[in-house]
């Protein structure tokens, strides 16, 4: 059997039998497509890599620099595979069994950097009103650090161009101040007039700044499947708060202040944002404007 054809079989059972959720299963599937290539380019065949290939493998993958999370999921990602081999009798081993899988030590947040922002923005097309608010609503959340319940709850009135300031109402009602940045304006400003208007129908009234393509305020249910969709077009792993966790990296690795960074987060507790704090960076006590990346010409 083909290696094309197996990996197919493989993506079935991921989807049928484990009832993954479809990123999942496309994640699981693209790791064992790069496991194909490599193997191609030793000159191995797919279902008869020994350990030790497999080993180099992983050295490979993990020579670029990734996170501990990320070296898990690929571990996890080959196990499946060369568990399904044994399973499906193609194999009697499993090469990746001796491979110890790093322990999850502290929780850290998942973080994109900001090419893997820039890539995940760039899929989002702007040629449709649709288009127009998802680019927007995920600008907005990377420059402005909201939750994903925040974005979807801000309305017109709460938002304040000339300023380029919006507030947002967050936990326990606690309501913020928060600065966007230079593209994420530029892009409000332009969904405003290009995008909203078009998605409002004749019998809408709402102050919903991002609408949905009923004419309703845009659900988090909706947000966030949409987002996964961009994602997987981009060839990235998170969630609409891997935005969030983001925005608050690159602040301090920029230098912000820890306590202004807990301001525009909404944090009650400064132990909460000290967790971002495994990014280097100097403290150096400027503006959200100077340091944050999304003020980007």
């Amino acid at each position: 059997m083909d290696s094309l054809r197996l990996i197919g079989i493989y993506e079935d059972h991921l989807a049928v039998d484990r009832r993954l959720s479809p990123l999942t299963t496309a994640v699981y599937a693209a790791e064992i497509r790069l496991l194909d290539q490599f193997a191609q380019e030793i000159g191995e065949s797919l279902v008869r890599m020994k350990t030790q290939q497999v080993i180099d493998y992983v050295i490979k993958r993990t020579e670029t620099g990734l996170r501990r999370t990320t070296t898990r999921k690929i571990l996890s990602s080959l196990r499946s595979f060369f568990g399904f081999l044994v399973d499906e009798g193609i194999r009697e081993d499993d090469p990746s069994r001796i491979i110890e899988i790093p322990s999850g030590g502290r929780s850290l947040p998942d973080v994109f950097t900001t090419w893997d922002v820039e890539d995940l923005l760039g899929v989002i097309p702007d040629d449709t009103p649709i288009g127009l608010r998802d680019r927007t609503l995920f600008e907005l959340i990377y420059s402005c650090g909201l939750r994903i319940s925040e974005a979807c709850s801000l309305d017109t009135s709460r938002m304040y161009l000339e300023e380029s300031l919006i507030r947002v109402v967050g936990k326990r009602d606690r309501e913020r101040a928060v600065p966007m940045g230079r593209a994420a304006k530029e892009w409000m400003e332009r969904y405003l007039l290009e995008g909203r208007s078009r998605l409002l129908s004749s019998r809408s009234v709402t102050e919903a700044v991002f609408i949905s393509s009923r004419g309703t305020r845009l659900t988090r249910q909706g947000a966030w499947k949409k987002f996964r969709s961009y994602a997987l077009a981009s060839g990235l792993e998170g969630k609409v708060h891997t935005l969030r966790h983001s925005f608050a990296t690159h602040l301090l690795r920029g230098g912000a202040d820890l306590r202004v960074v807990q301001e525009l987060l909404g944090h009650r507790d400064i132990r909460t944002t000290q967790i971002y704090t495994h990014v280097e960076g100097s403290q150096l006590k400027e503006s959200h404007r100077k340091f944050h990346p999304g003020n980007r010409t």
